[in-house]
């Protein structure tokens, strides 16, 4: 074992960059070619089954199962052309991740041998058992029957030969135990909501999209280091192991150019992803040593988080034949930037107008105006839960530190918008509006330039921060599923919306003119989501003390964090918006208390056999051998001598003794109160003990084991240091 660290760095280092064919094609001629999108639906369905299918998928018309038979029909044949010999309904349960189940085209001919087929029933739904899911008690594991159910809004997909067609995962009972059913329904709730308030500017409008641009920070980790590190193999992240002596200091490494290796390998993920249908767009060094960024163009939100699962599951497939292993932990070294996925949200309509946009004329800006302001009562309504959906285990090390938004949610405007809120909030009414008879309506709203776009300064300390036509929810977990995030957004907005409309509708009704009556609704609600405001510095402990005295959440605790998601608040905006019910809610929490307490208690379990199995006997290998050299010079030089001499030996030599007995202390303390823990019955107790009694002892032992690390001589420590896991590229 000794030796796998330098065999490793050695490989490692010799590795060469794997050469990447580039396509005959430009990009735009192969993006796509693995998906079954309009061009290939077209090409294989009949005229009206076409029709019918993207009236599905563009205006929410109710798929007929009548037409399933005949998509099934062109989605085998063009499967067939591309070599596919199975099919698979492609979910995204609770875990984090996705999941499937293949099964090939095959069935009986009744005459002793096999036909190849695939019908509507096959393609709508299925029942792929999957009893092992988490489900937060909706299901006992006993009773295995959920269904899979087609998303036609998401097109199906071909990775190698297996056609993948997106689904929504249920309960028997109807209950969701995925994210991709709750995302539907809160994307079709905004939907419903901000047409109903753009119908005050513009009758025409008939749908409104929730887009969503995300952007995928990972590292790269060569893969002989990563075999070598089992606390990154079982964990994601580096239980222990020192500051390298230069890391990210230098700001080196950050947009830099990008290292050969690194470059074939985002080369290759590019060109399968662009096959795949996602847009990719830019690429680049991040801040941190080994550290990269991918994202695409903005897409509707729903398919762009199908993208997002899928690229993740893609890069860590095309890393490992490139001699990587990608890293999508949120934090998977100590003392450097971790990675998170800013999802860039905003609303647009089905006639063309970006609602967070500014537009050209009062009006428009009137309704910018409603959009912006509406977004943060909604933000501010639910800043815990904003916060709750963002929140992990692993999220939890990068929020607060000096790289990440604090554990706080906050909105950043910038002046220019800032001013113009305050010039609403401020101004008198008759200043505000005029209604001019024929003339029509003056708005005393300045009109918003269009370097808006680029005059919003970024405020990289905000979670939530307006960029010029678009809010950045930055606080947003690398290996997150963004659907978490966008559920809870979207129906916050929706809820707000729908009740803006509710109390203008109300204004209208008692005579008020309408444009009177949006502008005293705004302002009302500029002033009540003024404490989720903030332009300032989100790192500073003065901003702690100033959110908890404008009533925002400024819970540390992970576990804690999670009952935002059961306050009668959240529960009363999903059911109402018809999202999710409560025991939907309760379920979930569920799971993520769970999810929590194991994730904790593996980390647990290796930072415990790590120090007994790996650091203490190198430590007290070298400290032996310090030992006997002291020994060696009290024989050669006489013991006052040789004491002198051999001080440093013998500082090393007791030090070592101290920290390793500390070492072997906490462990010890550590499985004590992990045994503790376990027997609590309570998910949520159990993940507040693993949060409050077993988290903080690692912290100890990690201390402990850092200082070793740089006492004990190079050539015995096993693990791969920070330096090399970092900058062997």
């Amino acid at each position: 074992m000794t030796n796998l660290r330098f065999e490793a760095v050695a490989e490692a280092s010799r590795k060469k960059p794997l050469e990447v064919a580039t396509p005959a094609e430009r990009p735009s001629e192969f993006f796509g070619k693995k998906v079954f999108n309009r061009q290939k639906m077209y090409k294989y369905l009949p005229a009206d089954i076409y029709a019918k299918l993207v009236d599905v998928i563009d205006n929410g018309a109710r798929l007929d199962r009548s037409i399933a038979n005949e998509v099934a029909k062109g989605m085998k044949q063009w499967a067939d052309e591309n070599g596919v010999t199975h099919y698979t309904h492609w979910f995204q349960p609770l875990t984090e991740g996705t999941a499937e189940k293949h099964d090939a085209f095959i069935e009986h001919d009744g005459k002793g041998g096999m036909i190849e087929k695939f019908s509507g029933k096959l393609l709508a739904q299925q029942e792929p058992d999957a009893s092992s899911f988490p489900s937060g008690g909706i299901r006992n594991t006993f009773e295995a029957r959920g269904y899979s159910a087609w998303d036609p809004t998401s097109p199906v997909f071909i990775i190698d030969d297996t056609l993948c067609i997106p689904t929504i995962f249920i309960s028997y009972t109807g209950e969701a135990l995925d994210y991709k059913a709750p995302l539907l329904r809160a994307l079709r709730a905004v939907s419903t909501a901000a047409s109903e308030v753009c119908h005050y500017f513009d009758p025409e409008v008939k749908k409104v999209t929730s887009n969503l641009g995300w952007e995928q920070e990972y590292f790269l980790v060569d893969e002989n280091l990563y075999a070598a590190r089992p606390d990154l193999m079982l964990t994601g992240r580096t239980l222990m192991g020192h500051d390298s002596a230069k890391n990210q200091q230098m700001d080196d490494h950050y947009f830099g150019t990008i290292p050969e290796r690194v470059q074939n390998f985002m080369k290759d993920l590019e060109i399968q992803a662009l096959e795949l249908g996602i847009p990719c767009k830019t690429r680049h060094n991040e801040v941190a040593p080994n550290q990269f960024e991918l994202a695409p163009i903005f897409e509707e939100t729903n398919l762009a988080v199908d993208h997002n699962m899928l690229l993740m599951s893609l890069m860590k497939k095309i890393a490992h034949k490139h001699g990587f292993r990608v890293l999508l932990h949120e934090k998977p070294f100590d003392g450097i930037n971790g990675s998170g996925k800013h999802n860039n949200w905003s609303l647009s309509t089905d006639t063309g107008v970006l609602l967070h946009g500014p537009g050209k004329t009062p009006i428009d800006n009137l309704r910018f105006v409603v959009f912006i302001v509406e977004t943060l009562v909604g933000v501010y309504r639910h800043n815990g839960l904003l916060k709750a959906s963002i929140m992990s285990a692993t999220n939890a090390h990068r929020l607060g530190a000096n790289e990440a938004p604090p554990a706080i949610i906050s909105s950043f405007l910038g002046k220019q918008l800032s001013d113009l809120l305050d010039h609403i909030e401020k101004s008198d009414k008759k200043d505000l509006f005029d209604v001019a008879g024929k003339k029509g309506v003056k708005l005393d709203i300045p009109e918003i330039p269009e370097i808006i776009i680029d005059n919003t300064d970024r405020n990289r300390t905000s979670p939530f921060a307006f960029t010029g036509n678009r809010f950045e929810f930055r606080a947003v977990g690398s290996e997150a599923n963004c659907a978490s995030a966008m559920i809870v957004l979207n129906t916050a907005v929706a809820e707000a919306l729908t009740d803006f409309k509710k109390r203008v509708d109300a204004l209208i009704a008692k005579g008020e003119d309408k444009i009177a009556a949006i502008i005293d609704i705004v302002r009302e609600d500029i002033v009540a989501s003024k404490p989720v405001h903030f332009d300032g510095n989100g790192y500073s402990d003065e901003w702690v003390v100033e959110a908890t005295k404008r009533g925002l959440d400024c819970e540390k605790s992970c576990p804690v964090i999670f009952e935002r998601y059961l306050d009668k608040d959240s529960i009363k905006m999903f059911e109402d918006m018809n999202v999710m019910q409560e025991n939907e809610l309760i379920a979930r929490n569920e799971v993520k208390w769970e999810t929590y307490t194991k994730k904790i208690q593996i980390e647990a379990r290796v930072m415990g056999d790590l120090s007994m199995n790996h650091i203490i006997p190198v430590a007290t290998h070298y400290q032996s051998q310090l030992a006997k050299n002291v020994e060696n010079m009290i024989d050669i030089f006489g013991k006052e001598k040789a004491t002198s001499l051999s001080s440093r030996n013998i500082t090393i030599i007791e030090e070592i003794a101290v920290r390793t007995k500390k070492i072997e202390a906490g462990v010890e303390e550590l499985v004590n109160a992990r045994k503790v823990a376990n027997k609590i019955e309570s998910e949520y107790d159990k993940a507040i003990a693993y949060h409050d009694t077993v988290e903080p002892k690692m912290e100890e032992i990690r201390y402990e084991i850092d200082k070793l690390e740089l006492v004990v001589a190079d050539e015995l420590w096993t693990l791969p240091k920070y330096r090399e896991l970092l900058f062997i590229r």
